[in-house]
């Protein structure tokens, strides 16, 4: 074991690749509900993962599904998957999505949630969905992009 796979607490020498990770999520009862997210997440890990802001893009730069929310929800779902495993996590680990909706109005959510359950199985992503927040904006950096998502993550 190298020096870099060990944190000092205190006086004890932890093995970090003996350190299970976990993220417990939780809605308390006391907190608005039911959501499509949990309002909590608990982490314990030393590892984060910040996953950029990904878009509805295929690899080759062509934006999936122009015009369609749930399509492009599901594309970005993937995207942020591919982007998680990269970095050996997962839907799984992340403790905190956030949601940028270019043109967004309430009434757009059944197809933004359409977008999501179409694919959580598939990419991993537990339902309800880790601590969440979809934020409305006017455009995004491009046109015909309709949601851009943000990931953390926590690892061992």
């Amino acid at each position: 074991m190298t020096s870099s796979d060990q944190v000092s607490k205190g006086y004890w020498l932890v093995d970090l690749q003996e350190m299970p990770v976990s993220v417990q999520l939780s809605s308390p009862p006391s907190l608005v509900g039911p959501t499509p997210y949990h309002h909590v997440a608990v982490a314990s890990g030393t590892r984060q993962v910040r996953i950029a802001g990904q878009t509805a893009a295929r690899a080759d730069g062509t934006l999936a599904a122009p015009g369609d929310l749930a399509g492009q929800v599901a594309q970005v779902l993937r995207n942020t998957r591919t982007a998680l495993a990269s970095a050996g996590a997962g839907f799984g680990d992340v403790v905190r999505l956030t949601f940028y909706v270019a043109g967004w109005s309430a009434d757009q959510m059944e197809a933004f949630m359409s977008g999501v359950h179409a694919v959580a199985e598939e990419v991993g992503l537990p339902v309800p969905m880790p601590p969440a927040s979809l934020i409305g904006v006017a455009v995004l950096f491009e046109p015909g992009v309709l949601v851009e998502l943000e990931a953390d993550a926590v690892l061992p």
